[in-house]
């Protein structure tokens, strides 16, 4: 359910799109464009949705007692972000590792946790590092390692066009930080 203040959002972005496509010199009462300002900015607010909450509201009470686990792994976790530098989306998959401490989140908020800070302006790098410091903060780990790996438009269709061309960034806190065998035993384990 949309509130007041952000159909009010909506609407100011909307005519703003309105105007941008009128300075790239096309008409937004032509049939085909005439309802894509409000579709856009429903879109854009959808996709900045991160935002407007944080990794608490996300993770609510789903934080358990659990003794015994080495590795917690969740892998693959699609993502879908825009770039800050040019507005155009990036996408990939996120693995993110961590060693319970006597604590472990539930898995879905991992997922959540992704979301939250994919849906922003973003740079990859920063991505990876924000999850990586929020899981060790809220789970209270011994170790957090995360993997990203993503493809940005930014590269594919405007300068250098590399259509084959994809990222990884890593970043790890702990014990991943502090044990180079633990870190190759996770990315070996996630076929890295």
């Amino acid at each position: 359910m949309t509130s007041a203040e952000d159909k009010e959002k909506i609407d100011k972005i909307a005519l703003h799109i309105e105007e941008i496509i009128k300075l790239m010199g096309e008409d937004p009462s032509r049939e085909g464009l005439v309802k894509t300002p409000m579709r856009s900015a429903k879109a854009l607010y959808h996709l900045t949705s991160g935002y407007r909450a944080s990794s608490d509201d996300v993770v609510g009470e789903a934080l358990f007692t659990h003794e015994g686990s080495q590795i917690v792994t969740v892998k693959d976790i699609e993502f879908y972000s825009m770039c800050e530098h040019h507005i155009l989306p990036f996408f990939g998959k996120v693995t993110i590792g961590y060693i319970p401490d006597g604590k472990i989140v539930g898995l879905s908020k991992v997922a959540r946790l992704v979301d939250l800070f994919a849906r922003r302006l973003q740079v990859q790098e920063r991505l990876t590092s924000q999850l990586c410091s929020e899981v060790a903060r809220i789970v209270g780990a011994k170790g957090v390692i995360v993997v990203c790996n993503a493809q940005h438009l930014c590269m594919k269709m405007r300068g250098v066009e590399k259509q084959d061309s994809s990222t990884t960034t890593i970043d790890y806190v702990g014990a991943f930080a502090d044990d180079p065998a633990l870190r190759s035993e996770f990315l070996k384990m996630i076929g890295f």
